[in-house]
């Protein structure tokens, strides 16, 4: 009788073998794209999809619906959202585990341990993703529930330390330490905080100290303009070389003398202002126009008390501009104008100084870099130029 059960199972052995070989096993794996499919069975995926088609992924489906399932205890249900956060939170997708925290936050378990560590995960992700307030607020709320949360303390930590708020900083080490007194990570943040908060207030002391010497210097600036009755033409709008601090100063010393700092700004040109050197002396940055060949040159650092002719023998020199093919810029051939910005222009004498021009009431010093055309006499081009304009001669 036994044999004869054992050859029946011999047989349909040997029939399913035959089976096996002739017809192909429904639910196989492809040999070609193997890998593939193996990535479509949830055991072995290494990433989950970022939307879980029910038709494309069933056993995904499945497992979600398990996990969302509102008939389990909410401690269960929060449980399984974390985990699924943490494996979020492992794929470095920071946005989808704080979807999951938040969720199973909302599950309001009684679970003390388990909602500090919700609030806790939840804070790294918001940390990594740069929202340093909201990770701020889940550390607050984890230590609200667990003081002694090591990981919520650190976190809080780092936060304020990013924030840039190193005495918090200080604070949540100081909670840590007291609690976890030899915790390493606590220790280097403290001392970072503290190395950080130091520099920080010496930086600031430095800036305060700076901020009112530039001001001091702005209002020396301003009154010695004021005392030598230079008039700055007022811009059509602030100059972009203007640095906010100026603009904030303008209150401060507009009653000097009617002026304010963003008629001191040098046109783009030359990011150059007029300054005051410690003798008391205004040097002007200073543009000579050449209409006749559309060149320019450019004084940095025009002495308020240096006549032009010392300047235009320095340029025009021993070496004559290689534009000047005739060579006819001879320091005592060159005649020097003024624009009036009325229309008008103004000669000045070459021996006279910079200071005695702008002190003419007719000089108007546009965007803080005076400037003057330079021609030469009696050329054709000088006459031309000069053609049909009115022409003021300064004594």
């Amino acid at each position: 009788m036994s044999r004869a059960q054992d050859s029946d199972s011999d047989d349909a052995m040997d029939e399913f073998m035959e089976k096996f070989r002739k017809e192909k096993y429904k639910g196989a794996f492809n040999v070609d794209n193997w890998e593939e499919e193996f990535e479509k069975v949830p055991m072995f995926m290494k990433t989950a999809p970022k939307e879980i088609d029910p038709k494309e992924h069933p056993d995904l489906a499945c497992l979600q619906s398990i996990i969302h399932d509102d008939d389990r205890p909410p401690e269960e249900q929060a449980k399984a959202l974390k985990d699924e956060g943490n494996e979020y939170f492992k794929e470095k997708n920071y946005k989808k585990a704080i979807v999951s925290y938040s969720e199973a936050l909302k599950k309001k378990c009684t679970d003390t341990d388990l909602c500090a560590v919700l609030y806790t995960n939840r804070a790294a992700a918001h940390f990594h993703l740069g929202n340093m307030r909201s990770a701020l607020n889940d550390s607050l709320a984890a230590k609200k529930l667990k003081p002694d949360h090591v990981k919520a303390l650190i976190r809080g930590a780092q936060c304020c330390v990013k924030l840039g708020n190193f005495s918090e900083a200080l604070q949540w080490c100081d909670e840590g330490l007291g609690v976890h007194a030899k915790d390493v990570t606590l220790q280097e943040l403290r001392a970072t905080a503290d190395k950080l908060k130091r520099t920080a207030e010496r930086d600031a002391r430095k800036s305060k100290v700076k901020e009112k010497k530039e001001r001091v210097e702005r209002e020396a600036l301003l009154g010695a303009i004021r005392e030598r009755g230079i008039k700055l033409l007022k811009p059509d709008k602030p100059s972009k070389h203007c640095s906010d601090s100026e603009e904030e100063d303008v209150g401060s010393t507009r009653a000097l003398a009617e002026l304010d700092l963003n008629d001191l700004c040098s046109q783009e040109a030359t990011g150059f202002k007029v300054h005051l050197d410690e003798q008391g002396v205004l040097h002007w940055p200073v543009l000579f126009l050449y209409p006749e060949h559309g060149q320019t040159d450019f004084i940095s650092s025009f002495n308020e008390n240096d006549r032009f002719i010392d300047h235009l023998t320095v340029m025009f020199g021993e070496e004559l501009p290689p534009w000047d093919t005739e060579k006819k810029y001879q320091p005592r051939n060159l005649e020097l104008y003024f624009d009036d910005e009325r229309g008008q222009l103004l000669q000045l004498e070459n021996e006279m100084s910079l200071l005695r021009v702008l002190q003419n009431d007719r000089c108007l010093v546009k965007e803080g870099t005076p400037s003057f055309i330079v021609l030469v006499r009696d050329s054709a081009f000088c006459k031309s130029f000069l053609s049909g304009k009115k022409v003021h001669r300064l004594k």
